[in-house]
């Protein structure tokens, strides 16, 4: 059953005080999407990963007038990206009727003005259900899921974010299809069709594989890459997601790296994200020498290892 969770608006985007969203959300959490992780912030990839990145490219690009998430789950990160960029027109898509009906609501009952945003949204694959009837975005946001639902068993459930069904009909470069990247490649050729001139895709990437794999994606797809920010999470639903990783490495992708918590805080001390990001690759030779494959990293967290991975928010800009 659906429920929903009362959030503090500012504690969860890093505000003082929100201008645009209500003080006090009430966002509905549908059985097939993740609920934020209010317990924990750092370990919510839209509070940890998606606001500090969107607060940068305010930074950096200014007017944002619009703005769409594919596999918008709850519905906050257009909720954040509204309070941040103050768009005109939001765009929102995901794979199941109730998961983009529930984001809906969540997005119009908790905005000040909701008169004053057009909000797009639609059910099926990434940007299609838009099509025809969204102008083109200035920024696009996608947190997509990289392991295919036949990888495991233990994949199996109500909830589809963090995996999705495969395979897919359409032409994959292999190293992208081989870094279980395909999702995160598809909604960036599709994007081409939805930016502005010069309009940026952001992806959000579990830099389970090697960063220079994302680089690569987003040039194939005809980007210019580079990375916004650069940091490591604990892994979240660590027995679903290893094990779906350790799956496909069987199967010989990968391999796929994680990490002890150890090492994490270790290599990124006093270190900001923005600020990691220019040394992302050589932070991440740093760490060679300490990163577990999958099935290393699942064997010791049945031990009770605490087990991470870095992560990449990969801005792609349209030349």
């Amino acid at each position: 059953m659906s429920r929903t969770v009362s959030i503090d608006a500012a504690r969860y985007l890093g505000v003082a005080r929100p201008e645009r969203v209500r003080d006090d959300l009430a966002i509905e959490v549908t059985p097939k999407s993740f609920p934020p992780y209010l317990d924990d912030l750092a370990a919510d990839w839209v509070a940890s990963v998606a606001l500090p990145a969107f607060k940068l490219v305010k930074q950096r690009r200014g007017e944002t007038r619009g703005f769409c998430a594919i596999g918008t789950g709850t519905g906050l990160d257009a909720l954040g990206a509204i309070e941040v960029f103050a768009p005109e027109v939001v765009g929102v898509t995901d794979v199941h009727d109730e998961i983009v009906a529930s984001a809906r609501d969540n997005i119009l009952r908790n905005l000040n003005a909701p008169e004053g945003i057009r909000l797009l949204s639609g059910t099926g694959d990434l940007l299609s259900p838009l099509a025809g009837v969204a102008p083109r975005f200035d920024v696009i946001y996608e947190n997509l899921p990289n392991v295919p639902t036949n990888a495991s068993v233990a994949l199996a459930g109500e909830r589809a974010s963090s995996s999705f069904f495969g395979p897919r009909p359409e032409d994959v470069p292999a190293p992208v299809q081989a870094a279980l990247l395909t999702l995160h490649y598809l909604a960036l050729v599709q994007a081409r069709e939805y930016l502005v001139p010069g309009g940026v895709m952001l992806s959000m990437l579990g830099a389970r594989v090697p960063l220079q794999s994302f680089l690569d994606m987003a040039a194939l797809a005809g980007y210019r890459p580079s990375f916004l920010t650069y940091g490591w999470k604990i892994q979240a639903e660590a027995v679903e997601m290893l094990n779906g990783h350790a799956e496909w490495q069987r199967r010989g992708m990968g391999p796929f790296h994680f990490y002890r918590i150890e090492d994490l805080e270790a290599a990124f001390a006093d270190l900001e994200p923005e600020a990691a990001a220019p040394r992302a690759l050589e932070i991440e030779a740093e760490l060679a020498s300490r990163a577990l494959d999958a099935d290393a990293a699942l064997a010791l967290h049945q031990r009770g290892t605490r087990i991470g991975h870095t992560y990449a928010v990969l801005h792609s800009e349209l030349p």
